[in-house]
């Protein structure tokens, strides 16, 4: 197992140097910027949107959004504004989607610092009272429900969103430079629902372009759609979970798509000792040893993104393969080590996923859950560290 690097830290109190760190997430940039240029790749002619919102799916939104954008990444997507207006204020000037909104929204302040905005109908009388106020115009990608039923214009109104955005263009508050979908079912190839989506889709963007708008972008790919439907690229893509070297599909591995997983989740063990046969573990006892055996105690909870509800979760330590044992707690949980000795135990780091040991698909496994539950949910009591080749090939 590799010693973990002493590159940039983030999330780390200040006398707490990399030397002496107790948890951490270790982000392998060299992953990142692979998995960006394989999906890439891929997708070519089409452009890759890389999507950072929730803190870069855990990963940390600027290290990532910059990663990407070196790697050939030409948007960034995020769901708030506020998140957009973040990575405005640290100077990234890429162009940026932001989706997800309320009547509560800053949309001024997105059409000042020129993110553009997706829209499903009822923000577009808000954003062109913005626009009116900054005197610029806003740019839009609006959004058609094709079937996921959350964000976007049904059908039945697409038409009357049109006709009320073609009202706003021509007052010079807004331009519709896009039309997009977001896909159900692209994780589960063999469904016919994608089919059905691409299908209204293809209807939604002739019905904007018949309404006059000269559209930049359509879009409706996810990272699933990315990997396997290339009638689903259009003009971009949006790269999540592969841009953090995920699967998001069950029979597939990363290995098996060429992707890197770029977290290694860790921590030093905080104690352990010997206990006899028949002594229950955590809260409410649900497990009980079965023979002597020695017990180590990780300093990582749900507090910091590990699931109350998972089951033997696997867990790496000095090289050897074990899983969690009783209820995870708030800041530790416990693992059986059977027969191993308790000397040198403290402090040795045991490795929940990354680094060619567990995944963070068998956490998710564990816990019922998806991979991207795992990474996102990290919490931010576990610093953040960027290294570049740590445990993947350096040098990209």
């Amino acid at each position: 197992m590799n010693e973990p690097s002493d590159d940039v830290v983030l999330g780390v109190p200040d006398d707490e140097t990399p030397a002496r760190w107790e948890r951490r997430a270790e982000i392998d940039l060299s992953a990142i910027r692979h998995n960006v240029r394989r999906v890439a790749e891929l997708a070519a002619p089409a452009k890759v949107m890389a999507v950072v919102k929730a803190d870069a799916y855990g990963h940390g939104m600027l290290p990532v959004a910059r990663v990407a954008l070196e790697a050939g990444a030409a948007w960034l997507g995020v769901a708030h504004v506020e998140e957009a207006l973040q990575l405005r204020a640290a100077g990234i000037t890429a162009p940026v989607l932001a989706w997800l909104h309320t009547p509560e929204t800053d949309f001024a302040a997105a059409i000042d610092a020129d993110i553009d905005l997706g829209a499903s109908g009822w923000e577009l009388e808000q954003v062109a009272e913005a626009a009116r106020a900054g005197q610029h115009p806003a740019r839009v990608h609006l959004k058609i429900d094709t079937g996921l039923g959350r964000n976007g214009a049904s059908a039945d109104a697409w038409q009357s969103v049109l006709d009320t955005a073609a009202h706003y263009q021509e007052d010079g508050l807004l331009r519709v430079v896009g039309v997009w979908t977001h896909l159900a079912v692209a994780d589960e190839p063999d469904r016919p629902e994608t089919d059905e989506q691409l299908a209204a889709f293809r209807d939604a963007v002739e019905q904007a372009e018949a309404a006059g708008f000269d559209l930049e972008l359509r879009h409706a790919a996810n990272t699933p759609a990315a990997l396997s439907r290339p009638d689903a690229h259009f003009d971009l893509v949006r790269l999540g979970i592969g841009m953090y070297g995920l699967s998001p599909f069950r029979d597939q591995s990363s290995e098996d798509l060429g992707l890197r997983p770029a977290m290694r989740l860790m921590a030093r063990i905080a104690n352990a000792k010997r206990m006899p046969a028949d002594h229950g573990v955590s809260y409410g006892l649900t497990y009980r040893t079965e023979s002597t055996t020695t017990l180590a105690l990780v300093p990582l909870g749900y507090a910091d993104g590990v699931p109350r509800v998972a089951v033997e979760g696997p867990v790496e330590i000095a090289g050897k393969r074990y899983v969690s044992c009783g209820r995870v707690a708030m800041d530790q949980f416990v693992v059986d080590l059977g027969d191993t000795p308790v000397d040198g135990l403290v402090g040795e780091p045991a490795v929940l996923f990354g680094d060619g040991g567990p995944s963070a698909d068998e956490w998710a496994e564990a816990a019922g859950t998806i991979n991207y539950e795992i990474v996102t949910r990290v919490g931010p009591r576990v610093g953040r560290v960027y290294v570049e080749g740590s445990w993947g090939e350096a040098g990209e």
